[in-house]
């Protein structure tokens, strides 16, 4: 509020003007080099100089108030909560993003619900890639039996299938749409949506792959940049009069090709070239990131809007180290910031990963124990079991993270579950100290591997730190909201802790 200059109707102007020069004006010094921008026209009439002082009155009050709001927003800067920084860790595939995504499903809605349309394109994306990596599989088949050469005569492919190739064509231009809108960009070492196991020196199962390119986002803000354009799109096609957008020319094609799509994923002759091609040894299409292939009635149509669960489920790959900064939206925590870092799981990113070491206060760390027969992509002769054992060991004896709060997601127990249940792998060919005597089941390998951790963990931390290890499987959203729930808990009581506030 102002203060009043003249406070009542028998004030006079020679006593105000007295006022305003005793207490506000400044004496002007003639030496001064501003003296003749500050002095007031020699020709002044007192009106015009009542005026020139109330506004020179009311700029300095308005300075004072400017100061005044601006002195308080550092105070609440100051005893704002320092957010809390937490990085993702693991080998490429160990479900770093999956994470990520029900952290922000669980503690952001808002923010999940204004990315929900975005990842529509995510997902059409994924089920063209994987529809058309099972096209060309089925033309290299036709094409041997066509040349006599086929190392599969069993296979029952006719001229039916040539035209379901034939009708599921346009779908090769929907992925090239589709990545084009998302962003730019193609890495060789990626893995394939789909391959068969090949045996290696150490007996190690790799992916054989199809098409060794898989389409990634390259911006350091991730998917949330890719998506930022596709928002932008809408506009621009709503300001230009509803014109149909490059999105939903794709959704037309896609709920087109529906019963096509359908006829493909349940052909008996394609079944059994996938089990061919890696089935019988525990590796199913199903199993991989992004597969929609089982949903194709409900995702395959004009107005299909993602669940939370295709969106958890959908595989948008990211190059380089991401950002997310989450602010709680519910709970005590309500207003608590963090910020998540998933840094890039493949050997050529691991250098990137010790600058973020600093001021951490806790590392989610993800070992996916279903590959324990499966080799890494970018180098066939390491198993990604035993390199999940290496990593875990650097991190753990990494000084800077001596007193960082480690947390261990053994994830993907439903796959190794699932694989074990088959019966035609042991987890003691890839695992040698396992030994004979326990047994090859889903309950004892993990019980196993606990252990095993909690010994490295134990054994390389430079000081005595606490074990935290939970069994998962990311992409079910409710028993990981159970688990985030535990772990969030955690890392706030550590968090506090250091501040000084426990």
């Amino acid at each position: 509020m102002r203060r009043k200059l003249v406070s009542s109707p028998t004030t006079t102007y020679s006593s105000f003007t007295s006022l305003n020069s005793t207490n506000f004006q400044p004496a002007l010094n003639p030496n001064d080099p501003f003296y003749h921008f500050l002095a007031p026209p020699a020709d002044e009439t007192p009106e015009q100089r009542f005026a020139r002082e109330q506004s020179e009155s009311d700029a300095r009050q308005m300075s004072e108030e400017i100061d005044e709001n601006l002195r308080a927003e550092k105070a609440v800067r100051r005893r704002r909560r320092k957010p809390v920084k937490v990085l993702l860790l693991g080998q490429s595939e160990s479900g770093k993003s999956t994470t990520l995504k029900n952290f922000q499903l669980t503690y952001a809605p808002k923010a999940w619900e204004e990315t929900r349309s975005s990842w529509r394109s995510v997902v059409q994306l994924n089920l063209c890639r994987t529809a058309n990596a099972i096209l060309d599989l089925l033309g290299e088949e036709m094409k041997l039996q066509s040349s006599a050469l086929s190392s599969s005569p069993s296979l029952r492919l006719s001229d039916a299938h040539r035209v379901l190739c034939l009708r599921l064509a346009p779908l090769r231009h929907v992925q090239r749409a589709l990545e084009a809108r998302l962003g730019p960009g193609v890495d060789e070492a990626s893995p394939s949506p789909i391959g068969s196991p090949v045996g290696t020196s150490s007996s190690v199962a790799s992916s054989s792959r199809l098409d060794p390119q898989e389409f990634f986002v390259r911006s350091n803000s991730g998917w949330k940049a890719a998506f930022e354009r596709l928002r932008g799109e809408h506009v621009r096609t709503a300001m230009a009069g509803g014109v149909q957008t490059d999105d939903e020319e794709s959704t037309r094609v896609i709920a087109g090709r529906r019963e096509e799509l359908g006829q493909l994923w349940r052909d008996d002759a394609v079944q059994e070239m996938l089990e061919r091609r890696g089935r019988g040894r525990g590796l199913r299409l199903e199993d991989g990131g992004g597969f929609f292939l089982d949903d194709i009635d409900r995702i395959a149509v004009p107005d299909y809007v993602p669940s939370d669960d295709d969106i958890v489920r959908a595989r948008l790959r990211t190059m380089g180290v991401q950002e997310h900064r989450f602010v709680f939206e519910r709970g005590s925590e309500q207003g608590q910031e963090w910020l998540m870092y998933d840094v890039g799981g493949t050997r050529s990113h691991r250098a990137a990963w010790a600058p973020f070491f600093d001021d951490t206060n806790a590392i989610l760390f993800l070992a996916p124990i279903s590959c324990f027969d499966e080799a890494l992509a970018e180098d066939s002769r390491v198993n990604r079991l035993e390199d999940s054992f290496l990593l875990w060991k650097a991190v753990c004896a990494n000084k800077l993270l001596a007193r960082t709060m480690l947390v261990l997601f053994l994830n993907k127990c439903d796959l190794l579950e699932r694989k074990l249940a088959m019966g035609n792998v042991e987890f003691r060919r890839y695992v040698p100290s396992y030994g004979t005597e326990r047994k090859n089941d889903a309950e004892s390998v993990t019980k196993y591997l606990k252990q095993k951790f909690r010994d490295m963990s134990k054994q390389y931390s430079p000081e005595p730190r606490g074990f935290y290890v939970h069994l998962t499987s990311v992409i079910d959203t409710k028993a990981t909201a159970i688990t985030l729930g535990a772990v969030r808990e955690g890392i706030l009581r550590d968090h506090l802790r250091g501040a000084d506030f426990l």
